[in-house]
């Protein structure tokens, strides 16, 4: 008897791309972009309540997309980069490094940060695996977007 890893599976119920060995499917996929949703409507109401320029959040709320850059030094690096600035942990570090220093403006880019995180996790766009852009835990990316 032999063991070999199995290829990419599908999940029939949300999708026919198939879902890269290690992604999320079916329920917990939705409860994660829930999740998403909800931590981006926290920080918008944070965001308000920290009283920060909207013209602020207009102009950074796509800056973590930067970290796409990383993807010019090939799939590994890329992927390292884009999680790096796509992980709540750092936007949380940040923030804390706000309170600590008392600084409103780093309070508000984290918040920011973190708005951008929860949005694209709403929208399916997850942590990346090395093999390649489209493959995040939250499933495959495809010609139809988000899995």
């Amino acid at each position: 008897m032999t063991l070999s890893s199995p290829g990419p599976r599908s999940d029939a119920v949300t999708s026919a791309t198939p879902v890269p060995l290690g992604a999320v499917s079916g329920a917990p996929l939705a409860l994660l972009r829930l999740e998403g949703i909800a931590v981006f409507a926290a920080a918008l109401v944070a965001y308000h309540m920290l009283g920060a320029a909207w013209w602020l959040f207009g102009v950074l709320i796509l800056a973590p997309d930067l970290s796409m850059l990383g993807y010019m030094a090939g799939p590994r690096a890329g992927a390292l980069a884009y999680n790096l600035a796509h992980t709540y942990a750092a936007a949380a570090l940040l923030g804390l490094a706000g309170v600590l220093l008392g600084s409103p403006a780093v309070l508000a880019v984290a918040t920011i940060w973190t708005a951008h995180i929860g949005l694209d996790r709403a929208l399916g766009y997850g942590l990346k695996y090395p093999t390649g852009f489209p493959d995040t835990h939250l499933g495959r990316l495809g010609r139809s977007g988000p899995a």
